[in-house]
């Protein structure tokens, strides 16, 4: 039986393997084996432990435990641990997903050791290089075999690169598949009820990029325009560990803005579904918006994710705070957009996944 490594190593690759591991568990006429790495780029509970006990997710079988370090430090221990598990165990096909740091390293690692390489979320683009993101997101495509596709901008961005049709595969997106799957388990945070919380009457804020967080001065403007744009409706603002420790270098927040701990899951999603708008700068949490109906701001000048403003309630409000306010108060009048959900994002591209990979893998010749 052939196997595939399957490498997950931050919050978001968690979500995006789920489905394809549920998959390969419900098919076992395929004959698909898998092997579940966990890089320990994210390694704490909030970040990492969480996500695998709500989403049902078996123990990994290889940790890596790479740990904190600079995503120097961190790229070069996932590529020295990966290629001495492949050197001991190797594997038929290693399939990476999105475009985190572990996405880049096990896919280079796996190629120079000969073995194929599958991508889910290949060819979204941003255009933008200051994006660490944007980097993975490039040399993962370089040397990827068989790349899966949430969009047609996607297939486009694959096809201008040279890519030929049929090593492409437009398949959906997976993240959706878990949000539909666990939609009717999401959970009440425990401290709802101290925070007085209604539905659709407060706002949820995440950031966490570099160009919003890493400066204390562009920090606290944000905070200010998102604090001026909320008026006297709550914004409950789960912080990620990045943007926690510049945080405590600002004035005291307003008692509007309840700060809380990263969350897990079905707590998080909860969260947004139940929410008046969604004020971000992660793409996830877009395309998460755009299938639940709920208002997105996104405070970035570009996105990988066009989809989510062409066709989903995602608008580019950009980095400039001054546009925040105006954009929050369409959002509290009741005047945001309708949106649709894009082709394919019906909660099943994991079967059409591991659809594709049972085809690739009796091609090669293992079955």
């Amino acid at each position: 039986m052939p196997r595939l490594d399957l490498i997950a190593g931050a919050r978001p690759n968690f979500m995006k393997v789920a489905p394809i591991i549920r998959a390969i568990q419900s098919r076992p006429e395929l004959g698909l084996r898998f092997r579940l790495v966990h890089t320990g780029q994210h390694y704490d509970r909030r970040m990492s432990g969480d996500f695998f006990d709500q989403l049902g997710l078996p123990d990994p079988d290889a940790n890596l435990g790479v740990g904190s370090g600079t995503q120097a430090e961190q790229t070069g221990a996932i590529m020295r641990n990966y290629e001495a598990l492949l050197a001991g165990e190797p594997s038929d096909l290693c399939l990476v997903v999105g475009d985190v740091t572990s996405t880049m390293a096990c896919a280079v690692v796996a190629r120079k050791a000969g073995v194929p390489v599958a991508h889910v979320e290949a060819g979204i683009r941003s255009g933008d290089w200051s994006m660490p993101e944007e980097v993975n997101r490039v040399v993962t495509d370089a040397v990827t075999n068989y790349f899966f596709t949430t969009s047609e901008v996607a297939n486009a961005h694959l096809r201008a690169a040279g890519v030929p049709d049929e090593r492409v595969f437009f398949v959906g997106n997976t993240m959706i598949d878990t949000l539909l799957a666990q939609r009717s388990r999401f959970q009440t945070p425990e401290w709802w009820p101290q925070l007085a919380l209604r539905d659709r009457s407060y706002f949820v804020l995440t950031l966490h990029r570099p160009a919003n967080v890493d400066s204390a001065g562009q920090l606290q403007a944000l905070m200010q325009a998102i604090v001026d744009g909320a008026g006297d409706v709550p914004v409950v603002f789960p912080v990620h560990p990045r943007t926690a420790a510049m945080l405590r270098t600002l004035p005291a927040l307003p008692g509007t803005v309840h700060v809380v701990e990263p969350q897990p899951y079905l707590e998080f999603g909860y969260l947004v579904s139940h929410a008046m708008g969604v004020v971000t700068d992660s793409g996830g949490v877009t395309e998460e918006t755009t299938v639940l109906g709920i208002p997105c701001l996104t405070l970035r000048d570009n996105t990988e994710r066009p989809e989510t403003v062409t066709m989903g309630t995602n608008e580019l409000i950009g980095t400039d705070p001054t546009r925040i306010p105006p954009a929050m108060a369409r959002v509290r009048a009741g005047q945001w957009k309708t949106g649709a959900v894009p082709p394919l994002w019906d909660g099943r591209t994991g079967e059409r996944i591991v659809d594709v990979l049972a085809v690739l893998l009796d091609a090669r010749g293992h079955r």
